[in-house]
């Protein structure tokens, strides 16, 4: 029988990467328990006999003794603790195997933190917020920035528990769907955030230049090199460089941004010895990189080192709730005053499918400014397709669907919440409103 839980628990986290012990230590310390940290199974092994943690997560690539081979010695310090193993997904068969011989479960690389929360309570037995209190509160966040999905608040929540970390941040998302904008906050939140943060599109740029463009070059190195150059790599160093649309990156370029990731030196072309960076690095595509790993057009090597947190950006059309605050701030910005959307032009966009993403509403916005002589957006004013765009999936019976759930909440939001004028404006009884407003609250 395993041993009862404190009310805050105990984990010692396993890893011989600071900074994978530093993003995983650091979330589950927003969810209100202690962390030991150990960079070897030596170490691990040294600190079971001075502490009796409530669980440990172990990293099975380990330098000299492996988390599989160190999993015995575990269990003869402290038998009935539970060891989950963090393994790469080249590894899963041999952590499966583990399983059979004591480990209690597994995580793959990248970590998604929400299956680590719900696998730590439910080996530990924790009803979450019974013994163990989350950190809601979102962090601080700049104007541009528009959050109030539930999707985009839960990865804002995770965001500021990686950005701390130096581990890469993978960002994967459709095209327009704010992957810089989440860059820039992951940057924003870090302990980088006053050096600099560098971006650079990888299709556009040159094949041939590419190892310039990143790792700088000395003076005649090529023709055309008429001074030394400090590269992406280096006028990023104690900040962070961005590299969007990494899945464009020349196959032959790869090996040395990997090697670039895991030594933090770089070598300008035409010099002879590497210069040290400190550089942290955030990639971002709108590709499946697994599959272009299939293909051969993307070193897989690379894609788990890009990929150690993976943060998934959703579509403008899973956000529905972000669309009316989104189109005002834009408004605001393109009119250079206060306008306001009428109750049709909010309809139909809430109804629009909007497949180019914020960047697809964004530039529907500025048209609509350039033609609204007044300070009120009519549907005339917008994209002639979003009138004719009704295709949004009809909701389960019984249940709000989304489209009518934004609209309820961004009418209140209009009226400073004022029910009456608000139930008004939709065209519905106060009584109405009201028992919409409950069906929106106990689905939260």
């Amino acid at each position: 029988m395993s041993k009862a839980v404190s009310a805050q628990p105990l984990l010692m986290v396993v890893d011989d990467e600071p900074s994978q012990r530093k993003l995983i230590g650091g979330y589950l310390t927003t969810l209100g328990m202690q962390v030991i940290e150990a960079a070897s199974a030596e170490e691990m092994l040294q600190l079971l006999t001075k502490h009796s943690p409530d669980m440990v997560l172990l990293d099975v690539r380990l330098p000299k003794m492996s988390g599989i081979e160190a999993l015995p010695e575990i269990r003869k310090i402290l038998p009935q603790t539970p060891v989950i193993l963090i393994t790469a997904f080249a590894d899963v068969r041999q952590a499966v195997d583990a399983v059979k011989r004591g480990a209690d479960d597994y995580l793959s690389k990248p970590i998604d933190l929400e299956e680590l929360k719900t696998l730590i309570f439910d080996t530990l037995g924790i009803r979450f917020g019974e013994s163990v209190a989350e950190t809601s509160a979102l962090p601080e966040l700049p104007p541009d920035f528009v959050c109030e999905s539930s999707a985009m608040r839960a990865l804002v929540k995770t965001i500021a528990v990686v950005a701390p970390s130096d581990a890469p941040i993978l960002i994967q998302g459709p095209s327009g769907s704010g992957k810089e904008l989440i860059a820039q906050l992951i940057h924003r939140l870090s302990d980088r955030a006053t050096k600099p943060i560098v971006t650079t599109n990888c299709a556009g740029l040159s094949a041939t230049l590419v190892e310039s463009e990143l790792f700088g070059h000395v003076k005649g190195a090529f023709t055309g090199a008429s001074e030394d150059r400090k590269g992406m790599f280096r006028t990023a160093s104690g900040g962070s460089l961005f590299l969007d649309e990494i899945g464009e990156m020349p196959l032959e370029m790869q090996p040395k941004l990997l090697r670039a990731i895991e030594t933090n030196q770089v070598t300008p072309v035409g010099a002879d010895r590497p210069i040290d960076v400190d550089t942290r690095v955030i990639a971002a595509t709108n590709r499946n990189l697994m599959d272009e790993v299939n293909e051969g057009r993307f070193r897989e090597d690379l894609f788990y080192r890009l990929n150690v947190v993976e943060l998934a950006v959703p579509a403008l059309s899973d956000r529905r709730e972000d669309i009316l605050p989104l189109a005002k701030y834009f408004a605001n910005k393109f009119a250079k005053r206060q306008v306001r959307f009428s109750p049709q032009a909010s309809r139909a966009m809430l109804a629009y499918r909007w497949n180019g993403n914020v960047r697809e509403l964004r530039n529907a916005i500025q048209r609509a400014c350039l033609l609204c002589q007044g300070d009120v957006i009519l549907p005339e004013h917008l994209p002639t397709n979003l009138a004719i765009d009704q295709t949004t999936s009809v909701p389960e019976q019984g249940r709000l669907s989304q489209v009518e759930r934004a609209t309820i909440l961004a009418t209140l939001q209009e009226c400073d919440g004022n029910r009456t004028k608000a139930s008004a404006i939709l065209g519905i009884s106060r009584r109405a409103l009201i028992y919409k407003l409950r069906e929106i609250e106990d689905s939260q």
